[in-house]
């Protein structure tokens, strides 16, 4: 009997269908334990996999970069808990629980007690399978822990003993710390200068010590799982199994939006969406007004730079507060969504003095509104474009259709040909996984950016299941392979599913409505050094940012 050798890429496609079916299967089951039975196959697939954005996860050092990467998107202290609690909107946020909200993601999350952490899921199962694939590599990662800690003949070892005192100790001097690395390099495989280094990355005021901190509870948890069979559980609660999926979050979210426009009387009028940051539309826009004289003479790029800065909030602020009475109204969440919203009235904007009329933007006026939207999470975008395509109901009237003339999406993506900066415009999204293609007219073109002195490719983006599920072998096949894929993100496919079902299906909005697509590069996962895991993008991002921005809103203000 003839057969072929599975490939790399296959291999890897299959690992990821393994884990995300087995996800769904424990979702459905309402429980698990992540290094008991039915851990198992979320971790073998992972360590079969093998992440880029996990680098050393498959072999017996403790991997650094990713621990950085997953403890940033998880709420502090999680590492410290023996029940993980992932509910829907339960009432917590009426509570006196502090909600705890990691640092890169949007999610409240509840110390419930010392054992247990409560994270609230209200952006659709994407959010699940972020949490559960950085559950399973922060276990895994605990498991070397343990590993490194315990003693062949029974027992820990002495570096444990002497890292144990160090963690739980509130004040250590500079050479208590540096012994301390010694012995923390000893139990997780790295050296002297990797310890020092990743702890330095991160310190905070609050916790100056949360590496050394967040390896021990790692490990101590670890450890009594080892020798008192004391196992972790993820818990989904009822409530979250009951929701997911039904868009109650998103439907809550538009109409709040549709409500608005509405009582501001602005509802019929041409509606452009812009999926994107909550800044670079409204700089754009405001700037050279709101701080005058201060930038009087500075380029708009070095503003922008300059508004950049985590220390220039004073001039943020007042831009702001200019924007709020100068023509924008912001639109608080109050759905559960984490999805914050602003609505710009073109015809009470002075769009001649601002940085778009010097960048030879044709600023005409027109009765056009801006619906800017904070960026959605995976399947959620999908959940919330589709509810804000449907039209308004209004009590005692008929269903008013949403007047809307564009759809624009401006989003950062892993980049497969390129550097991080670099820009990407789209003629097509595939999702990952499936059979889904999404074919489509962008109104943006490489001739838009020929003179902005930023490279800039065309083709196919995949959209993916979960930026931390890819690896070389994959990506590599989809850069070289007739799908031409030039990039990945997670929202694509799903925005463009949302406007194809209203447009074609539904009848929900023109035919016509223009949709634009493009991304700037925050990563290549194919380069060593360049994933996610290797840091932000920091002002290298700037640029591409608003020059993106600037070519969308001179696109609108001429339709």
């Amino acid at each position: 009997m003839y057969k072929t050798k599975r490939t790399p890429a296959q291999e890897a496609t299959q690992a990821i269908e393994r884990i995300y079916i087995t996800m769904r299967h424990l979702f459905n089951r309402g429980f698990y334990k992540p290094m008991g039975v039915s851990g198992t196959t979320l971790r073998e697939g992972l360590l079969q996999l093998k992440p880029e954005i996990y680098g050393s996860i498959a072999e017996e050092k403790v991997e650094l970069n990713g621990l950085v990467y997953v403890l940033d998107r998880l709420p502090e202290g999680i590492e410290e808990c023996s029940v993980i609690n992932l509910t829907s909107s339960e009432g917590y946020a009426n509570s006196n629980f502090v909600p705890i909200i990691p640092s890169k993601r949007r999610r409240n999350c509840y110390r419930i007690d010392s054992e247990q952490m409560n994270v609230e899921i209200t952006r659709g199962r994407s959010d699940i399978y972020d949490i559960l694939t950085h559950l399973t590599f922060l276990f895994i990662e605990s498991a070397k822990i343990a590993n490194g800690a315990l003693k062949e003949s029974g027992g820990v070892s002495r570096d444990w003993l002497k890292l144990e005192q160090a963690a739980l100790s509130e004040n250590l001097s500079q050479k208590e710390l540096e012994i301390t690395f010694v012995y923390a390099a000893a139990i997780i495989g790295r050296t002297f200068d990797e310890v020092r280094d990743i702890h330095q990355k991160l310190a905070t005021d609050e916790q100056p010590n949360r590496f050394l901190k967040t390896i021990y509870w790692l490990g101590r948890k670890a450890i009594a799982e080892v020798v008192k069979d004391e196992k972790r559980t993820i818990t989904f609660s009822p409530v979250l199994r009951e929701r997911i999926g039904h868009h109650i979050h998103g439907e809550i979210w538009a109409n709040n939006l549709k409500k608005a426009l509405h009582e501001k009387k602005l509802g019929g009028r041409p509606l452009h969406i812009i999926s994107a940051n909550l800044h670079s539309v409204m700089n754009s826009l405001y700037a050279k007004q709101a701080l005058g004289k201060k930038i009087e003479g500075m380029p708009a790029y070095d503003v922008y730079s300059l508004l950049s800065q985590p220390e220039n909030e004073s001039l943020r602020t007042k831009i702001e507060a200019y924007a709020r009475k100068n023509g924008m109204i912001f639109c608080k969440d109050q759905s559960g969504t984490n999805i914050d919203v602003q609505l710009f009235d073109l015809s009470a904007i002075n769009l001649e003095n601002s940085f778009l009329n010097e960048e030879e933007t044709i600023c005409c006026k027109q009765d056009g509104i801006l619906l800017v939207m904070d960026y959605a999470f995976g399947e959620q975008a999908f959940e919330t474009m589709d509810e804000l395509l449907k039209p308004y109901k209004v009590p005692g009237q008929d269903d008013l259709k949403m007047n809307i003339a564009s759809v624009s999406v401006m989003g950062k993506a892993g980049i497969l040909t390129g550097d991080k900066g670099d820009i990407m415009i789209p003629d097509a999204h595939i999702f990952e996984g499936t059979a889904d293609n999404y074919p489509f007219t962008n109104e943006l073109t490489v001739d838009d950016f020929a003179d902005s002195g930023i490279p800039v490719v065309q083709g196919t983006m995949i959209t993916v299941l979960g930026t931390s599920l890819q690896n070389k072998e994959m990506l590599t096949y989809f850069k070289k392979s007739s799908w031409r894929v030039v990039g990945l993100e997670m929202e694509g496919a799903h925005y463009q599913k949302a406007i194809q079902a209203a447009s074609r299906i539904r009848k929900n909005i023109d035919d016509n409505v223009k949709v634009r697509y493009a991304y700037y590069a925050s990563d290549n996962p194919l380069e060593t050094g360049s994933t996610l895991a290797s840091g932000g993008l920091g002002l290298t991002g700037v640029k591409p940012t608003y020059l993106i921005t600037r070519k969308i809103l001179a696109q609108i203000l001429v339709d």
